[in-house]
């Protein structure tokens, strides 16, 4: 059973980004664009408040009348984050993101921001297993043993 540790390990790209609450929205989306992600991390004097998303931008920016440029993070983003441990399974990573339809989890551990893990991290780990699986299950098959 892989779990958030392992997939935390094996991220190619452990550079956790995060805006202020007072930026402004376009600022937010400048930061998401160059780092070719969905989500940055939302932060007040040093404190992960919440989680701003392509849905938010989607959801509550342009559509809902309000300028990126003119219109604070803590105005849209999503303050209230499902979260989970190291040792959470990567199983109960995408039922929690199927439950609340949502794509990324934030990592804390004693009350302290490890990381964040994206529906990404959680499919390629899933496909991984199963890939293995497949392997191992083609190789006893075959007479082989369970060699992969």
């Amino acid at each position: 059973m892989t779990t958030v540790r392992k997939l935390l390990e094996a991220k190619e790209f452990a550079t956790n980004f995060s805006v202020e609450a007072s930026q402004s929205v376009l600022d937010a989306l400048k930061v998401m664009a160059d780092a070719h992600i969905g989500a940055v991390l939302v932060a007040e004097k040093g404190k992960i408040v919440g989680i701003y998303t392509e849905r938010d931008y989607l959801y509550k920016g342009e559509v809902m009348g309000r300028a990126a440029k003119d219109t604070k993070v803590k105005d849209v983003m999503t303050p209230k984050m499902i979260n989970v441990t190291m040792d959470t399974s990567v199983e109960q990573c995408m039922a929690l993101m199927k439950q609340y339809k949502i794509r990324h989890l934030p990592v804390v551990e004693n009350e302290q921001f490890i990381g964040l893990v994206s529906m990404r991290d959680a499919m390629l780990a899933a496909l991984e297993t199963k890939e293995s699986e497949i392997r191992g299950l083609e190789n006893y098959i075959m007479g082989s043993g369970f060699q992969s």
